[in-house]
C-alpha cells in the first residue's frame, strides 16, 4: 500500500489517543516512519521525565503505520505483541520516533523502533527501543491509512 505523508498525517489525525497526545508523522517511505512529540507537561510522570506510556504509544503507532506502508490493499495492521526496553530516563524538548519494518508478511509483520529525547540544541539521546510483532487483519471496510 503506497502511503505518503499527507495520507499518513490523516492516519494519525483519524486516531484519537494519537491527536491527544500530540504526536505527528514527519517522514514516511515504504517500511519507514518517522514520528515527533513536542513535550508539554502532561506527558511527565512525577519525576519530571517522560512516562513509559507515553514513549510506548508513540513507538507502538509509528510500527503500525511502518507496517501500514508494506500493507496489501485491503488489509489494516494492528499490533499482536509489543515489547519495550526503557534505557534512559526521557528528557528534553520532543521525542522522535524512528520506525522500520523488520519482515513484511501476509500475516504477520515484524518491525521496530528507536525514541529519542531531543534537546533544544538538536543533541539526541536514545531512551527507549520497542519491537512488535503486527498482524494483518481485513478491514471491513476499505482500507484508507
Amino acid at each position: 500500500m503506497q502511503i505518503d505523508l499527507p495520507t499518513l498525517r490523516g492516519f494519525f489525525a483519524s486516531a484519537p489517543f494519537m491527536v491527544d497526545l500530540g504526536i505527528e508523522p514527519v517522514a514516511a517511505g515504504e517500511g519507514r516512519v518517522t514520528t515527533v512529540l513536542p513535550l508539554a507537561r502532561r506527558h511527565l510522570q512525577h519525576t519530571g521525565q517522560v512516562h513509559a506510556g507515553v514513549m510506548a504509544s508513540m513507538a507502538d503507532h509509528t510500527m503500525g503505520a511502518a507496517g501500514q506502508t508494506m500493507a496489501a490493499e485491503g488489509f489494516w495492521i494492528i499490533t499482536a505483541e509489543l515489547k519495550t526496553s526503557l534505557l534512559r530516563p526521557g528528557k528534553g524538548e520532543r521525542l522522535v520516533c524512528e520506525a522500520w519494518v523488520v519482515k513484511p508478511g501476509r500475516t504477520l509483520t515484524f518491525t521496530e523502533a528507536e525514541v529519542f529525547a531531543e534537546a533544544g540544541d538538536g543533541a539526541r539521546t536514545l531512551v527507549m527501543k520497542a519491537s512488535a510483532t503486527m498482524a494483518l487483519v481485513p478491514a471491513e471496510r476499505p482500507a484508507r491509512p
